[in-house]
């Protein structure tokens, strides 16, 4: 039996199998039709047909994001260890700037030595802060709220929804501290059993 991870249930090819696939017919396809009698001659036609696969792939590759109306590079963030590897970058490359502006004071760089090496700091540590501001999804707050929302449609339960953060109102779904006695939101009661 086959797990959700390892299902089959993919949409479509990926670019690079479509073009490998195509490669492939259009090389037996090559072979069908000339025949070739000569070992040396049916590699350079399945070598010539892959190439042009792979030319294929590469203008694809190339031109894509230039017809898409929004192309943005998408900074994901793998886990928590991904993160903090990120994390240790960004203080080593913002470490390395310091440095760099020390060593320039200090008469040890020259300023165009120190332009091209503080500009290309800059643009990783930037692209650094900018894959650290991909926010992760607060997957539990977000099954709180929905189950909240849900049970105050359906009118079976009026007791607050506890989130990690603090009590999550059943009448306006607003969230409040953990301590609170009154939503801010709505002004309803948030003490445990109470509507």
């Amino acid at each position: 039996m086959m797990s959700s991870g390892t299902s089959t249930d993919s949409p479509s090819f990926r670019p690079w199998q479509v073009f490998t696939v195509t490669a492939l017919l259009g090389a037996t396809a090559a072979i069908v039709v000339t025949k070739p009698s000569d070992v040396i001659v049916l590699v350079l036609i399945c070598l010539t047909v892959g190439s042009a696969g792979l030319v294929g792939l590469m203008t694809y590759r190339t031109l894509r994001p230039l017809t898409q109306k929004e192309h943005r590079e998408t900074a994901t963030m793998a886990g928590s260890r991904t993160r903090a590897a990120v994390e240790r970058e960004k203080t080593l490359v913002l470490r390395s700037i310091k440095e760099l502006e020390f060593d320039r004071a200090m008469g040890k760089v020259s300023d165009r030595d120190f332009d091209e090496m503080g500009r290309r700091l800059r643009e990783r540590a930037l692209r650094l802060m900018k894959q650290l501001d991909v926010t992760a999804v607060d997957f539990h707050a977000l099954i709180e709220r929905e189950l909240g929302k849900r049970l105050a449609d359906s009118g079976e339960s009026t007791i607050p929804a506890v989130s990690l953060t603090g009590l999550v109102c059943g009448a306006c779904q607003t969230e409040n501290d953990r301590d609170a006695s009154f939503c801010k939101g709505c002004g309803t009661s948030l003490s445990m059993g109470e509507a």
